[in-house]
């Protein structure tokens, strides 16, 4: 197409109306093989209109405390490490060793977690005349795209080939005579309306076109230096003003205007190559309705060199806002920047991102209200592989291309992996010949030729939610699906649990990269709810349909326990209750074993009280299931959280009891027909016959009997049994009805010989002790008004009337209700009355038995009326002495503390045969504990030596313990008084003997004690001898070696002669045992002599060589010979 003169310039057609290139007609040749798509479904009409400010600020984004780079100075240090700048990335713990990065493990599949959330389709048409310009016009192969509501395709020779959104070819702008002349199209901008296009050319020049009428408006050759390709051409927002970046590094800001009519184009370097090669610009545009916002009117222009990002601003005037250092990294790989509005805490700002690598950095970059800008750095992405290109395809997702032509979409708040997709199939143009200068004779530096190995700048157009790619015959267009496509295509592959749970993010508002939903959040979530209800019915259709026909039950039941409870529990959420209990019940009913597991996997549901609505027929099927299981237990739970007013009640009744399962009967009495009464009616039948003929229960009967207890206590409190609460204003009533029933007279089929209030009479004898805690919780839980006083009265008189007037009643039995009826006496605000004169009968009951049987019973029983507060019911004196009288010692210790006689408590002990032995801890407890008097403390001491011989006899070891603590100065007159002498010598043994255990720090006794007990030691263990000695640390030689000698013990005798010195002594006696011994030996026959005898002269003759090696170094010369002798 001819170049048009420069003439007077056209006004500007009127800005069409903004259609986004459809999918759906774009990729209509598609052939049969592709899967089918839903017209309607993927044109997506929110994309069309882009979204409002109000929108994006509804959009959450919760990003980490940022780290704000203001201090130009931290922004332009050289060489600076970016690993520096990390913040909390969920992928950098060991993000300073570049190695590990590339060695990370990929990321889970996200497959399952979000289906697929691209869809990556050929444009066909596009493609086809590619092709065809290719072949029939000479227009070369494809360089670089450009996408806007137009799609222009720039060739090798120099062409621009414009599209439509039918893909239609609207323009071929150029020819291939420019193209020889030019060389091919290096880069390629459409302005925001769609009426210009900016080419740029691998020698370096720049031409303007009309895209209305297809004119030639301007043609530039000297904006920039000459010999340098054109790497980037862009539009900014302001239609008269361009940018561009040849490969010489350098940046030109190019300003369009009309003087006098005729067109001009200034140029202004920006950046020059000189400082650092600039190889990526990237304006900031923004959409029609975030024009006004304040940030756009600095027409900010970020630009990445080989070394570092730049963020400047060219209005009003020229002014750098930001430089930030990449660090260390490999010097191949491309830098990249992408802007977006994103809202970040209800605000709506501009973020930069810009990689280089395998990390990505994220800068918020927003205007304060003095006007200055400032950069906040956040939170950064390492990945697992080096980015070629990165483009956003909304505010918070991004597509990823890393250096093997992979696609990786990424949600930018929580850095997940979406999907990952591979597309050899596009052979995608890379743009190195042109950062290589080619058409120029290659004159750029070898840094900015390696970078362009891998650069793609120019292949990769992104517009209105879709990102075109240019391969080397073909465009082909990525969009996100919508999220019913996403759903539908997981159906398609029979996945359908996972598409199930990915339509339910849809519904939390949890899913990423959500498309096609529009509206409130009720109508987004009842649009997705249909959708969710189509797919459960299909669902339960195709279990159906795929259960295996023969083989093993166990594998049937499999099939149907991986399939059935996903259906429940996603018709749970929906809260779809009429779903689940009759299309899909219905469906399952179809077959016995889908039926089965459908019942059993509502229980857990029902247990938690999840499941509402359940019909009665599911009710009954359900029961009649787990009967036929015979699954018992979880019957009954399951009954008993279930609402059964529905169901046949009597029927249900019956089945209960049949299989004694006694919570599920009592709760289908109390919620299906509020009858409190008729549960314990049956079950007090079968308890009270044996009770009341003396029999033992069985062990089911027992079971009933506590059920039976547990159940009054509940109906008493207000609490529904077996767990709940009784509605509040039926609790009065139910109260009033239990009261009423359990002090009947008599029973409503009581015989005539019927003993008067069986029910009370039943409990007292099946647990006492149980039966009155739940009156007292009662009493509790009673308000003290009058009609409350009159029952506790009532009650009371009948207990005692059943008890005291029945001799059947065991005393512990007895001793339970008057400890019960004590305790309610003591209360402060006690109404009761009861007649004290039965508290002495109850006395007298306790501690003149007829027998002497269950003797610790009724002790213990008294007792605990007692400390109960029945202490008061009692005249003391008389109560101490018929305790005495009946032995009942703890009795008469409580009494005895009461009165601070603690000296008599030690009578009370010793007179105690099961608690002797705790005498002494008492005895040493209060004469060393703080809180006793002195009086108090030395009339116990007295008691104590009056008793010690008595102590001793008990236990002679703790006696003397007790003696050397708190009666040392008395040992001697105790050892003057004890006439037994075997009883002295365990007294001094353990007295005197370290290893019994005693201080002998504590004891102070004149030798002639420690001569005493070596002369009953002597006597009363010889053997023993000779092993005290050595231990015993204070004794007068001379006097124990008589007492020895005296007792023939030769060996101890010995051995004090050589501890005194006189070994010669020592030796003699050693000699005089063996010759004794050897004596005995020659006079024995020598058939008869005992092995034992041989040994002991052994034994003596060891001990005495033994005894001269010991001291022969001490020894003289001839006491030496004498021993050798």
């Amino acid at each position: 197409m001819a170049a048009v003169p420069e003439g007077a310039e056209p006004e500007l057609p009127p800005e069409p109306p903004v259609h986004r290139l459809s999918v759906a007609e774009l990729d209509r040749e598609l052939d049969s093989h592709s899967e089918l798509i839903d017209d309607k479904e993927f044109d997506i009409p929110q994309v069309d209109t882009p979204p409002t400010l109000e929108s994006i600020l509804n959009e959450t984004d919760d990003e980490e405390e940022s780290f704000v780079l203001e201090d130009p100075f931290l922004l332009s240090v050289d060489n600076a490490d970016a690993h520096s700048y990390d913040t909390s990335s969920v992928a950098s713990s060991d993000s300073g060793d570049r190695s590990h990065l590339k060695r990370k493990k990929k990321l889970p599949d996200s497959l399952s977690l979000h289906g697929s959330v691209i869809r990556l389709s050929l444009l066909k048409g596009i493609s086809a005349q590619i092709v065809s310009a290719a072949d029939k016009v000479d227009a070369g192969l494809p360089t670089a795209i450009a996408a806007s509501n137009l799609i222009a395709v720039g060739t090798s020779h120099g062409l621009a080939l414009i599209f439509d959104q039918n893909q239609a070819l609207r323009l071929c702008l150029g020819s291939t005579a420019v193209g020889a002349q030019y060389g091919a199209i290096s880069a390629l901008s459409i302005n925001n309306d769609c009426s210009r296009l900016l080419c740029g050319f691998a020698k370096g020049q720049i031409t303007m076109w009309d895209l209305a009428s297809g004119k030639l408006l301007r043609s530039i050759t000297d904006a920039h230096p000459p010999g340098t390709a054109i790497l980037h051409i862009k539009f900014t927002d302001d239609p008269t003003l361009a940018i561009c970046n040849d490969s010489g590094g350098s940046v030109f800001e190019l300003s369009f205007k009309r003087v006098m009519g005729v067109r001009t184009c200034e140029s202004r370097c920006l950046f020059s190559g000189s400082k650092g090669e600039v190889c990526c610009i990237e304006p900031l545009h923004a959409k029609a309705d975030l024009r006004d916002h304040p940030i756009t009117h600095y027409s900010l222009l970020a630009m990445a060199s080989l070394t570092k990002i730049l963020v400047i601003g060219l209005k009003p005037s020229l002014k750098v806002w930001m430089t930030f250092p990449y660090g260390r990294m490999d010097p191949s790989s491309v830098p990249l920047l992408a802007w977006h509005f994103v809202a970040v805490q209800s605000s709506v700002n501009p973020m930069l991102a810009f990689c280089r690598g395998d990390v990505v950095h994220f800068l918020l970059v927003k205007r304060d209200d003095t006007g200055a800008i400032h950069v906040t750095k956040q939170r950064q992405l390492h990945l697992h592989y080096d980015l070629i290109n990165f483009t956003w395809i909304n505010s918070r997702t991004a597509v990823l291309l890393d250096s093997v032509e992979k696609l990786h979409v990424i949600d930018r708040q929580t850095q997940e992996e979406l999907e990952t997709i591979e597309i050899p199939e596009v052979q995608l143009v890379y743009n190195s010949s042109h950062f290589k200068s080619l058409a120029t004779g290659g004159n750029v530096s070898e840094a900015l030729a390696l970078v362009g190995e891998k650069a793609c700048y120019q292949s990769i157009s992104s517009c209105g939610g879709q990102i075109f790619y240019l391969g080397t015959k073909s465009v082909h267009v990525m969009t996100l699906r919508s999220w019913r496509e996403r759903v539908d295509h997981l159906l398609k592959q029979e996945r359908l649990t996972d598409a199930l749970a990915l339509a339910w993010s849809f519904c939390e508002g949890k899913a990423k990269a959500v498309v096609g939903l529009t509206g409130d959040t009720t109508k987004r979530k009842a649009v997705i709810a249909d959708r969710m209800v189509e797919i459960l019915l299909h669902y339960a259709d195709r279990t159906l349909k795929k259960c295996p026909d023969q083989g093993k039950i166990q594998v049937m039941e499999q099939h149907f326990q991986d399939v059935v409870p996903v259906i429940v529990d996603y018709c749970l959420l929906l809260q779809r209750m009429d779903l689940l209990f009759n299309q899909i019940y219905d469906k399952m009913s179809e077959n016995s074993v889908a039926k089965g597991i459908f019942l059993e996997c509502l229980e857990p549901y029902i247990l938690s009280d999840k499941l509402m609505g359940m019909t009665a027929q599911v009710m009954k099927d359900l029961l009649l299931h787990f009967q036929d299981k015979n699954r018992l237990e979880n019957l009954e739970a399951c009954i008993v959280h279930m609402d059964i007013t529905s169901l046949d009640i009597q029927q249900v009744v019956l089945l209960c009891w049949e299989n004694r399962l006694y919570d599920a009967m009592i709760y289908v009495y109390n919620s299906g027909m509020n009858d409190f009464i008729s549960p314990m009616e049956k079950l007090f039948k079968v308890i009270s016959p044996p009770l009341n003929a003396g029999k033992s229960l069985t062990d089911e009967q027992v079971i009933m009997g506590n059920k039976l207890l547990v159940y009054i206590s509940c109906c008493l409190a207000g609490r529904a049994y077996p767990l709940g609460d009784i509605p509040e204003d039926l609790v009065p009533l139910v109260k009033n009805q239990v009261f009423e029933f359990l002090i009947r007279l008599h029973s409503a089929e009581g015989s005539v010989d019927e003993e008067v209030y069986p029910y009370v009479r039943t409990l007292l004898h099946f647990d006492t002790r149980e039966f009155l805690n739940v009156l007292a919780l009662t009493f509790e839980d009673f308000k003290n008004d009058k009609q409350a006083v009159e029952y506790q009265q009532r009650i009371v008189d009948i207990l005692l009337k059943v008890m005291v007037e029945n001799s059947d009643f065991t005393p512990s039995q007895v001793g339970c209700l008057f400890t019960f009826l004590a305790r309610q006496l003591a209360k402060p605000n006690n109404t009761l009355f009861v007649n004290r004169t039965l508290f002495d009968q109850v006395l007298e009951f306790l501690c003149s038995p007829d027998d002497d049987s269950r003797h610790s019973e009724r002790q213990q029983v008294l007792l605990e009326l007692l400390q109960a507060g029945g202490i008061v019911q009692f005249e003391e004196s008389r109560l101490i002495q018929m305790a005495e009288k009946a032995e009942f010692f703890q009795i008469c210790e409580f009494m005895y503390e009461r009165q601070f006689r603690y000296d008599r408590i030690i009578g009370c002990y010793l007179r105690d045969p099961m608690r002797k032995e705790e005498v002494f801890n008492y005895i040493h407890n209060i004469l060393s504990m703080p809180g006793y008097s002195a009086e108090e403390k030395q009339s116990v001491w007295q008691k104590a030596l009056d008793h010690i011989e008595e102590l001793l006899v008990l236990s002679p070891g703790k006696a003397a313990e007790l003696a050397a603590i708190h009666f040392s100065e008395k040992i001697e007159s105790i050892i003057s008084t004890l006439q037994d002498q075997f009883l002295l010598f365990q007294f001094l043994r353990s007295l005197l003997d370290p290893r019994e255990g005693i201080n002998q720090e504590l004891i102070h006794l004149p030798p002639s004690i420690t001569e005493q007990f070596i002369e009953l030691l002597c006597q009363f263990s010889p053997d023993q001898v000779l092993e005290t000695l050595r231990v015993l640390e204070y004794c007068r030689l001379e006097e124990t070696i008589q007492i020895t000698q005296k007792h023939q013990l030769h060996e101890a005798s010995s051995y004090l002669l050589e501890k005194k010195g006189d070994i010669h002594g020592a030796f003699l006696v050693m000699l005089e045992r063996l010759q004794r011994e050897l004596l005995m030996l020659t006079q024995e026959d020598e058939s008869q002599t005992e092995p034992s005898l041989l040994e002991k002269i052994e034994d003596t003759l060891m001990k005495t060589i033994a005894l001269c090696q010991r001291n022969s170094h001490s020894l003289d010369q001839q006491q030496r010979e004498w021993f050798r002798f």
